[in-house]
């Protein structure tokens, strides 16, 4: 019984969620049901407010009609008994039932007449009983009807007459009547009203007839205008979306002159207006990248001419005086970050051609975290930070490219040592099933929600007037987040002002993963005040069939990791 139960339930349950998914997702469900909602109310409104004129009405009358049909069949018996010569007992009694069987055949329709001696009645020394056309109905009678028939005048009340299959409704009248030499009788007119029950019923199933077929004409009206007006906008949808998975020659029917006709064809105009937009700005693109990758491959040979000139003169630069000596150095400094920035641009431009491979395989991330940490560790002691390292005992073995993934982590680390203002910056490390992540939080000057949200954009500064120093090209965390979805991984950041940064790079382990969750917490624990100020997170996609192919082999102009620190904010 219980189980049954539960299936009921569940069952149930199961169709008010689908009930609900479809009112929530179809405006034609919506406006249908609405449209039925108010239909029914105000047409059971209606119904009922006309069914009770109807019944009044019919009553009412039927009840007028009796009432001066009794009135006229009492004055026809009184006049009976007036003109009566009945002196003895039996012939009064027999007076009494001629009477009452002469008067139940004298009505417009079926009825029952009872004569009864008014309460009080001694019978003058005449011992007579009452009359009736049917004893068995005496019962209907009621007490209070025949106290308020001796008051005098005409009176009613309505009763429920028994039949072979249940009951009828009935009206009984009751009026005093003199009989000669015997005293007052109350005659009473029991009157069916079954008739006008019956025609009360065929006018009320004619009305609820009238109603289904109103209600249905009304739904398929509803359903058909709804159609009208719901099938080009959601065709209109489906041709949107159509657009944004990439199928920029799909186009609205065009039909007719009306308002959807004129929605039709200005949206095939947008439609056509977005395409050739995007066609030019594709070749606008490819251009640029092109001219991008070919002014960084001609720039090499110039730069390594002057790179060979510059390392002469910076390695001739204690026989120069100083002012020549400090240009010799500021040379060699500005050749450093030009060789770097050429390396970004190349590899951005490798990014956006689709070129750049992965060479994935087995590594451990606590030795490539460990690894990073020791290149970044000259910086941070120039800069009098402390790197604290948390690593799991257990292997964190992962499908990855060491040199992508140390190149991530070491712009992070420079990203976290120049922000941290002589803090400690942590660096942790943790992993489960399905990924590895490590974390590198600063407690320097941290970030605005809106510089979280752009801290990846290339060439972004978080303050356009503050120089760079530090020698950084501003492409650094772009090339990072580009490494990070190369992996289908994520590389997310969050920031407080004056609470610090927190950046997490999270990678699946094995290649076709899709991540759904990190072994780490972005937001770092420290109490709700800081659970609360939690900015939206910057996350790449990791659908499978989005990721590379992991291609074993190294390009050529795939440029070294990044050897110094970086200005990105």
């Amino acid at each position: 019984m219980n189980s049954a139960w539960r299936l009921v339930r569940a069952r149930t349950a199961r169709r008010v969620r689908s009930g609900a998914r479809t009112w929530r997702s179809s405006l034609q469900v919506r406006v249908i049901t609405t449209t039925m909602a108010i239909g029914l109310v105000a047409l059971a409104v209606i119904g009922v407010y006309v069914s009770q004129r109807m019944r009044d009405g019919l009553f009412t009358a039927r009840v007028d009609q009796v009432l001066v049909e009794s009135a006229r069949s009492t004055l026809v018996a009184q006049a009976t008994f007036d003109a009566s010569t009945a002196n003895s007992g039996t012939d009064v009694q027999r007076l009494l039932y001629v009477v009452a069987r002469a008067q139940r055949a004298g009505g417009s329709g079926e009825r029952e007449v009872f004569l009864l001696r008014a309460p009080g009645q001694k019978g003058g020394g005449v011992a007579l009983n009452g009359a009736a056309s049917t004893f068995s109905l005496v019962g209907l009678v009621s007490p209070e009807l025949r106290a308020a028939t001796a008051t005098g005048g005409q009176h009613w009340q309505s009763v429920a007459w028994p039949v072979e299959v249940g009951e009828e409704p009935a009206v009984m009248v009751g009026q005093d009547v003199e009989v000669r030499g015997v005293g007052t009788y109350q005659l009473f007119f029991l009157y069916s009203l079954q008739s006008e029950q019956d025609r009360l019923d065929f006018l009320q199933r004619t009305l609820l007839l009238a109603a289904i077929a109103l209600v249905a004409l009304l739904g398929s009206m509803t359903w058909l205008v709804t159609r009208q007006a719901v099938r080009p906008v959601r065709r209109a949808a489906e041709v949107a979306e159509r657009l944004a998975d990439g199928h920029l020659s799909e186009r609205m029917p065009e039909r007719g002159e009306d308002e959807m006709a004129t929605l039709a064809r200005s949206f095939n105009e947008m439609a056509a207006s977005l395409q050739d937009q995007i066609h030019r700005m594709e070749e606008l693109s490819t251009l640029q990248r092109r001219f991008v990758s070919d002014v960084s491959h001609e720039l090499r040979t110039p730069l390594t001419t002057v790179r060979m000139a510059g390392e002469m003169i910076y390695a001739a630069r204690g026989s120069f005086d100083p002012a020549v000596k400090r240009s010799a150095e500021l040379l060699q400094t500005q050749l450093d970050r030009f060789e770097e920035l050429l390396a970004d641009l190349l590899e951005i431009s490798r990014f956006d051609a689709g070129a750049a491979l992965l060479e994935a395989g087995g590594r451990d991330v606590r030795d490539v975290v460990v690894s990073a940490v020791d290149h970044a560790t000259p910086l941070a002691e120039r800069r009098g930070t402390w790197l604290q390292v948390t690593v799991p005992e257990k292997s964190c073995a992962a499908d990855i490219d060491p040199r992508r993934v140390e190149r991530i982590l070491r712009n992070l680390l420079v990203n976290a040592i120049e922000h941290a203002e002589g803090t400690s910056v942590e660096v942790t490390v943790g992993a489960d099933a399905h990924a590895v992540a490590v974390t590198v939080r600063d407690r320097g000057v941290g970030m605005t929600p809106d510089e979280a949200l752009h801290v990846f954009d290339r060439f972004w500064r978080a303050d356009p007037a503050r120089a760079r120093t530090t020698g950084g090209t501003g492409l650094g965390l772009a090339i990072s987040l580009e490494d990070a979805h190369l992996h289908g991984g994520w590389l997310e950041a969050w920031g407080r002002p004056g609470r610090g940064a927190c950046f997490r790079l999270t990678l699946p382990r094995r290649a076709g993963i899709r991540l759904t969750d990190s072994p780490l917490p972005l937001v770092p624990d420290e109490g709700p005040v800081v659970e609360a100020m939690q900015v939206p997170l910057v996350r790449g996609s990791t659908d499978p069939a989005a990721l590379p192919d992991l291609t074993v082999g190294r390009s050529d102009d795939s440029p070294e990791p990044v050897d110094e620190p970086q200005e990105v904010r």
